[in-house]
């Protein structure tokens, strides 16, 4: 299975990917890791742009044809960048579930994304100012949303990997608008 988590810069998408690494032995395809990859190799400069996201995906589709629980991270803000994660899904004839990622509270979201540390070494951090102006298209598709600004990662990815395991003999098709869940 394929989950894609999408979210604002410091709702917690690193942190939930992380647990759910522990929680279930899933792989995690960073997009970060990725681009700053290719800057480091010289084929690239920051902001990398639309080739991060075709190697990030390239990648985690060979790992779902292994047979691997892939967990995607990125801020997936438009519903383009969403819907090519499902094309992912669907050339590997696997489910996916969508995780929208969100820091409910405010200030917290803020302190998060200004007293960050960089563990990627070369990779630019977000200012508050920069998270403020990313355009996030509201989801009109069905997804899992969690709050990292009242849950700790390891709930959110029990409640996630819950959610997964129901999931695991829908159709691969896009999920339907009124079933979003909080």
């Amino acid at each position: 299975m394929l989950i894609v988590l999408s979210g604002l810069p410091g709702s917690g998408k690193t942190s939930l990917a992380r647990a759910l690494v522990t929680a279930a032995r899933a792989v995690h395809v960073r997009l970060d890791t990725v681009e700053q990859a290719l800057v480091d190799a010289g084929t690239a400069t920051h902001p990398v742009g639309p080739v991060g996201h075709h190697v990030a995906r390239a990648v985690a589709g060979d790992l779902l044809r292994q047979g691997h629980l892939v967990v995607a991270d990125g801020v997936n803000p438009l519903p383009v960048t969403r819907e090519l994660w499902w094309d992912v899904a669907r050339a590997a004839d696997r489910p996916w579930l969508d995780v929208e990622v969100v820091c409910g509270d405010t200030v917290l979201h803020r302190r998060r994304v200004q007293d960050r540390v960089a563990d990627i070494p070369g990779h630019p951090e977000p200012t508050w100012a920069d998270v403020e102006r990313v355009e996030f298209t509201p989801w009109t598709t069905d997804r899992v949303r969690v709050d990292l600004g009242r849950l700790s990662p390891a709930e959110a990815a029990a409640g996630v990997l819950s959610r997964a395991q129901s999931s695991q003999t829908m159709p691969t098709l896009p999920p339907t608008p009124e079933s979003a869940t909080e």
